[in-house]
């Protein structure tokens, strides 16, 4: 008996299908922009193959708001691939689970994040036929040809260097799957997130960041990688205004600001070879802001990065220490203070004003009342800031969420492997007072921490902070 209604036949076109992941309904009704971002290891992986004759058609839990939507896309198919992220697990088992009651004779393949942090788990589940660890460039063709030469755990292989990885065929990436969402998505650029104007280019300039944060799990997944000339990012983002139009840039590293030579020439070379200085959003850190100032503030003036995000975390020394995150009150605290007076500058000329988007941590196991005060305190003292505040969350493949899980203490599981910043995620973690210090029933101890100047910025930022 057919487990799944169709009332349309659906008829594949190749006989492999690239399945985008993420929560249903996300590309048709959106809670926000960022459900809207498009996966770039699909992207890439699925350039490389079309680009060496192995064709795939291409479907996406995104575009579809309910299962019997996403079955009647599966039928017929003798391989499904997937990029597994820990907060898309879940519906990548799902998927897996309705395409194989679909095509049992269908070959599953799986890679990404969850693959390499979480094998043991991946490799209980009996509908993931092949899972793929760590980078999968340089495999994913044999991979696909002939997967019975290769065991059930596959060992990637990726490039020594981005400047080896083809450019993305973006219109390899699924398309809005509403006509609400098709007026404002600019596919296949992607939608404002509001950083900057529309269309935005997002694209990579480094893979990996070196750091060993404990609560970070992106070290475990693949090694260090070659950065790609700087001449080669600007002439892709030339190519992508000219045939799409760009607005402004998103670069998804998880540390832009990092290898000062790389930055000195694109100081030099983006104002002067790019078709515009679009502004642009990237990651940067607090020690590095500080040990390389003139650095960071010609970047900043010079190159129209208008977005800097700052995994600031916590405003605690003993905070920082136990995250491993190698920066101090004072190294954030300086980086405040510089954009404070970047931010002032460029009002006092009528010029853009460049805006931290701040991580902030809180609910972190061990943290104390004062700890969390010295947070706000510190996020209070930002002039010009987006903040950006979640719970601590204990991902596997990060060397503290490893510890809770084998202590019994992450409230995630395989089937809420959820990345919404307030829910409650460890045992033991006083949310209450976390949900009431975000309310502000706790500012007159904050406040008392902060000096006569230092209530007077606060009172600039407490706008921003209330809306976080």
């Amino acid at each position: 008996m057919n487990l799944w209604p169709f009332k349309k036949e659906h008829k594949p076109t190749h006989k492999i299908l690239w399945l985008d992941l993420g929560d249903l309904g996300d590309l048709v009704n959106p809670a926000g922009p960022h459900e809207q971002w498009q996966d770039h290891g699909l992207g890439l992986l699925r350039t490389i193959m079309h680009q060496n004759g192995i064709m795939t058609d291409l479907a996406s839990t995104r575009a579809v708001t309910s299962w019997e939507q996403l079955a009647k896309q599966l039928k017929g198919y003798e391989m499904l691939l997937m990029n597994v992220r820990s907060y898309t697990y879940p519906v990548a088992l799902k998927s897996a689970q309705i395409f194989k009651e679909l095509n049992p004779n269908g070959l599953i393949l799986v890679g990404g994040m969850h693959a390499t942090v979480a094998s043991d788990e991946m490799l209980a589940v009996k509908e993931f036929d092949y899972i793929c660890q760590g980078p999968g460039e340089k495999v994913i063709l044999d991979l696909v040809r002939d997967p019975s030469a290769f065991p059930r755990l596959v060992m990637g292989i990726g490039s020594k260097s981005m400047e080896e990885w083809p450019k993305i065929d973006r219109e390899l990436w699924p398309k809005p799957a509403s006509r609400k969402l098709k007026k404002g998505f600019h596919w296949p650029m992607e939608p404002e997130c509001g950083w900057g104007p529309p269309p935005v280019a997002t694209i990579m300039t480094s893979r990996v960041c070196p750091w060993q944060c404990v609560f970070c799990n992106e070290n475990s997944y693949i090694p260090n990688m070659g950065r790609p000339s700087v001449d080669s990012v600007i002439d892709e983002l030339n190519f992508l205004d000219r045939k799409y139009g760009v607005g402004s840039i998103v670069i998804h590293d998880s540390m832009f600001f990092q290898n000062p030579s790389w930055l000195e020439e694109w100081i030099e070379k983006y104002p002067r070879k790019a078709n515009k200085v679009w502004p642009y959003w990237a990651a940067g850190r607090a020690d590095t802001v500080r040990k390389w100032p003139d650095l960071f503030k010609a970047l900043v003036r010079e190159t129209n990065w208008s977005t800097i995000s700052i995994g600031f975390e916590s405003g605690s020394d003993r905070i920082l220490r136990l995250l491993n995150k190698e920066c101090t009150e004072e190294d954030n605290l300086f980086a405040i203070d510089l954009l404070n007076k970047l931010g002032d500058e460029a009002k006092a000329k009528g010029k853009k004003i460049p805006y931290f988007w701040s991580n902030i941590m809180l609910g972190i196991p061990g943290e104390e009342p004062e700890d969390a005060f010295k947070t706000m305190r510190m996020l209070k003292q930002m002039r010009y800031v987006y903040p950006s505040i979640s719970f601590y969350a204990p991902y596997p493949g990060s060397a503290l969420g490893y510890q809770l899980i084998a202590e019994g203490k992450s409230k995630m599981t395989k089937d809420n492997y959820h990345r919404f910043p307030d829910d409650e995620k460890v045992i033991g973690v006083d949310y209450k007072f976390y949900r009431d210090l975000l309310a502000g029933k706790y500012d007159n101890e904050i406040n008392a921490g902060l000096s006569e100047v230092e209530r007077q910025i606060a009172t600039v930022g407490m706008e921003a902070v209330a809306k976080a």
